[in-house]
């Protein structure tokens, strides 16, 4: 892997498949990977820790304790989730400008850019470009944490709270009109449409 392609999770990786089977303390990793980063990008990462606890949650890395972890190549990744090839995945990047599509951060603002899939593979979804989409990792939360339909919402009202701080009328009709749609068939009617006027 090129070093100017390398991620935050690819650094947090790497430092633990350098020390396998050691428990290592949270901030001495967290340390090296943002001094890694540092290197390579001229600005530091944010949220490493993050990106350690998620590799725990994905089953890669093993808590041992509050703060300490470790990463053994006898831990079966039966969580680990389906993932993009790796040339699949630098495509969807290059695609996309190495840039988050919801919010336009990415490597060059220290943000951590995901490959995600736009129809989940549990759903039918194929590990294609055309199935991909380049997230950051706090849209790629939001996303996990809710439907595409209901992310999608979720984030236009934010598009719109900010478009009236802005008195962006434009923006705040081009709004109303999509809240309309989601209340005309009836989808995610649990999330309230604001009600500024």
């Amino acid at each position: 892997m090129s070093n100017l392609k390398k991620s935050i999770r690819d650094l947090v990786l790497e430092y633990f498949q350098m020390h396998p089977d050691k428990d290592l303390q949270h901030g001495p990793v967290v340390d090296w990977v943002e001094e890694q980063y540092f290197k390579l990008y001229k600005r530091k990462p944010r949220d490493t820790w993050r990106t350690i606890r998620r590799l725990h949650q994905e089953g890669i890395l093993i808590k041992v304790k509050k703060g300490v972890y470790k990463y053994s190549i006898d831990t079966p990744k039966s969580k680990t989730l389906p993932e993009f090839p790796p040339q699949i995945k630098e495509a969807i990047f290059r695609r996309d400008g190495h840039k988050c599509v919801v919010c336009g951060r990415g490597i060059e603002d220290g943000i951590e850019i995901h490959a995600d899939h736009k129809v989940p593979i549990d759903k039918g979804g194929t590990n294609t470009l055309e199935n991909g989409q380049t997230l950051c990792s706090e849209h790629n939360l939001l996303k996990k944490n809710y439907s595409q339909t209901e992310f999608g919402k979720r984030f236009l009202i934010k598009l719109y709270e900010e478009a009236v701080l802005r008195n962006d009328l434009k923006m705040i009709e081009f709004c109303k009109e999509i809240f309309d749609v989601y209340e005309k068939y009836k989808i995610n009617s649990h999330i309230e449409r604001p009600n500024h006027k």
